[in-house]
């Protein structure tokens, strides 16, 4: 690795992100869609669905900032599938700088334009009536969850960019993780769901994440829901990482 790896990757990221400010539409279009389901949730099925609160925004906020980072990091696997593409990793490597550093600047891309979409998301839930009683420290909390998420995700989206052989094909991983929020706590609770689902729904790492999340914004205990949400997110970051790099490895030897 190459004793400039940090510098390596700033220039990297600093590319990267030029890339995206260029076409702000990428954000614009990863916020739409969680936007409009808060809007559809709350002012058309909020009224019949029975979610235990009187406040159902901030029940939805914790799974629509979740299917908001699951759309974002779609577009990391198509902007990396691209790059791959065009032969510009190659002309990269042809420089003297660390290999890694090239993924890298991806991710942080990814971790950066997925913060300024969570916060717009915040923003358009405050002016529907989004409040939290949360703490510094809680806020924090849920930060370092939203950072580990969408790291995690993002490195399965690297393997994704760098094994797919379409465009379409590179961002298609994203649509399962999109809509797991679906059969989770994110919309109502678990409990009324039939028993096959609720398994389900109680045994996947979106449900642990929401109720954690949840739990911290109300100033709530949060159980072990936060340990099994912290083992998901490092559990899948550590296991993409592996086989992201191995992956890269082959591609670039």
């Amino acid at each position: 690795m190459s004793a400039h790896f940090v510098s390596d990757t700033g220039v990297m990221l600093g590319r990267s992100v030029r890339h995206v400010t260029r076409s702000l539409d990428t954000i614009i279009t990863v916020t739409v869609m969680p936007i409009a389901f808060m809007l559809l949730f709350v002012y058309v099925f909020g009224g019949a669905i029975q979610a235990g609160t009187d406040n159902y925004v901030n029940y939805l906020m914790p799974g629509i900032l979740l299917m908001a980072i699951a759309t974002g990091i779609s577009y990391t696997a198509y902007r990396l599938f691209n790059d791959l593409q065009g032969g510009i990793f190659e002309r990269f490597h042809s420089m003297p700088i660390a290999r890694s550093s090239v993924l890298w600047g991806h991710v942080l891309t990814s971790l950066v334009s997925n913060t300024i979409s969570v916060g717009v998301i915040l923003l358009v839930g405050l002016v529907m009536g989004f409040r939290s009683s949360a703490g510094v420290l809680d806020w924090l909390a849920v930060a370092g969850i939203l950072v580990l998420f969408t790291l995690a995700l993002t490195w399965v989206a690297v393997i994704s960019g760098l094994s797919a052989s379409t465009p379409d094909g590179a961002s298609a991983f994203s649509y399962p993780i999109i809509f797991l929020p679906f059969v989770s706590s994110a919309f109502v609770p678990t409990e009324t769901m039939p028993g096959p689902v609720q398994a389900f729904a109680e045994n996947q790492p979106v449900t642990s994440i929401v109720n954690t999340i949840r739990a911290l914004l109300e100033q709530q205990p949060v159980g072990n829901d936060i340990w099994i949400s912290l083992g998901w997110c490092v559990g899948i970051l550590v296991g993409a990482y592996a086989v992201a790099m191995a992956v890269y490895r082959r591609k670039v030897s």
